[in-house]
């Protein structure tokens, strides 16, 4: 048996196939549309049957809290070089958008605790606000944020030319999209499940995932900004300096 040279993986393309894994993992809690369904039901309280379905969102979702931020921790050392700023801030907003998804995510297990507890008549209200609640932290954390998201990482790899500009020009158009969609559903112009809000949410979703599929698959383009050494800092002047 003779070896067979293998071409060691560069910490370039290991950062890239990281990042591109971590994003197509936030795609999976997409089933939690019908996973979360009966929880809207008026009898979901009082009802009875197993809570399966509701935990099983829940997990997925708490899994997509970490990919987001694992995402922007992954890009974060290659994007410095192109925005240190702008880099920073996505690492933070995609930090809050985990955290208000957990937040989300912690409502509807309460929801299953008071009904696991035998929840009564004067617990429906609660169970509707804490429904509410969820709906209103979905509109921040996977509706405004991801906007905020697709801003910041889309300006940045639109200027570095990591990838093909057509995905970071999705994210850019997609963006005001998907806030114009919120603010209809904040307003009553529809609900947050309808037609219109998830045609708003296609282009930042086709945008996320054509970007985890293309880091995968080939990686990041040759750049400046990857060609050598982060910049350094500028220093600091003082009024005496």
């Amino acid at each position: 048996m003779t070896d067979i040279d293998r071409t060691p993986t560069s910490p370039l393309r290991r950062t890239a196939l990281v990042a591109g894994g971590f994003y197509v993992l936030t795609f999976v809690s997409i089933p939690t549309v019908a996973l979360y369904g009966r929880v809207r039901d008026d009898d979901y309280l009082r009802g009875s049957g197993p809570d399966t379905a509701v935990v099983t969102g829940g997990i997925l979702e708490m899994i997509v809290a970490l990919a987001c931020i694992g995402t922007a921790v992954a890009l974060y050392p290659v994007l410095k070089r192109q925005g240190p700023a702008r880099a920073l801030g996505f690492v933070g907003t995609r930090v809050l958008e985990a955290g208000a998804i957990l937040i989300g995510v912690g409502s509807l297990m309460t929801l299953v605790t008071l009904r696991r507890a035998g929840a009564g008549p004067e617990d429906e209200a609660v169970g509707h606000a804490l429904v509410a609640f969820y709906d209103s932290v979905f509109l921040l954390s996977q509706g405004f944020i991801p906007a905020v998201n697709a801003v910041l990482l889309g300006s940045l790899l639109y200027q570095s030319r990591l990838v093909p500009r057509i995905l970071p020009l999705l994210g850019l158009v997609g963006a005001p999209l998907l806030v114009a969609s919120d603010v209809g559903t904040l307003f009553g112009a529809w609900d947050r499940l309808s037609p219109v809000a998830a045609v708003a949410a296609l282009p930042i979703a086709v945008w996320e995932f054509s970007l985890g599929v293309y880091l995968i698959v080939k990686g990041f383009r040759p750049a400046p900004i990857t060609s050598g050494p982060a910049p350094a800092a500028e220093p600091v002047r003082t009024a005496a300096g």
